[in-house]
């Protein structure tokens, strides 16, 4: 009789604990903001910096929380072998330019259908809302969580532990296409989503292709990068 290895069992984690990482995610920012909101009196609807770097932990909570917790307890204890989070020199290379041609090729041309209803101001004010009060070194820090906590984290969890689960039940296909849907999605942005979603099924492929996180992070923070530059030229 063959003996299973412990090792060689299939993991345990799946969509639940990607569902649950979302709603610790999303309640706790709501948390977050609603109690900083009422300690300085303002009405949410334009938090401070701190307000929003405190939010972003908070959503960090879950997004972060939730691979780290499920590879511990329902997989490998690995993050590499459960979710694919490895590096290798050659993915800065690969990465960043494709994330810098998303941002510069593809949503221009996703939204040229688009342009008479949709102007360049309008897709940008979710972003200029949230670095307006930043300037100097906050500016600096703030594009630090944008061009590397961020991506870090949301390709763990979406291109991580979301793509993974889906391709599991799925297959590659719907699990690049269901996890960018996901993304997309989670940003509550509608004008942006078709960008977003665009984005996501670039990232996902990568994902799928290299069995890595490595490419998808790096191109993640190239697409943010030109953001970041962009809006501080324009100051």
């Amino acid at each position: 009789m063959e003996v299973e290895h412990v090792g060689e069992r299939a993991p345990r984690w799946g969509l639940g604990d990607a569902a649950l990482g979302l709603l610790v995610g999303w309640v706790a920012t709501a948390v977050v903001l609603a109690v900083w909101a009422g300690a300085d009196g303002t009405t949410g609807k334009n938090p401070s910096l701190g307000a929003l770097a405190a939010s972003e932990a908070a959503l960090w909570l879950g997004l972060l929380g939730a691979p780290i917790l499920a590879s511990r307890t329902k997989g490998a204890g690995d993050l590499a072998r459960d979710f694919g989070f490895s590096f290798r020199w050659t993915d800065p290379l690969v990465g960043v330019p494709i994330g810098v041609a998303c941002q510069l090729l593809l949503v221009p041309l996703i939204y040229l259908p688009l342009q008479q209803f949709i102007s360049k101001h309008d897709l940008e004010a979710p972003v200029r809302q949230v670095t307006s009060t930043a300037h100097g070194a906050s500016y600096f820090i703030l594009t630090l969580v944008v061009v590397v906590g961020a991506p870090v984290v949301e390709e763990l969890f979406f291109r991580g532990l979301v793509l993974r689960s889906l391709q599991r039940r799925f297959g590659d296909r719907w699990a690049v296409a269901g996890s960018a849907v996901v993304f997309g999605l989670a940003h509550f942005e509608p004008l942006q989503l078709p960008a977003l979603v665009a984005l996501g099924v670039i990232l996902g492929m990568l994902a799928v292709t290299t069995k890595r996180l490595g490419p998808s992070i790096f191109t993640h923070a190239g697409f943010n990068l030109v953001t970041m530059i962009a809006l501080w030229a324009q100051r």
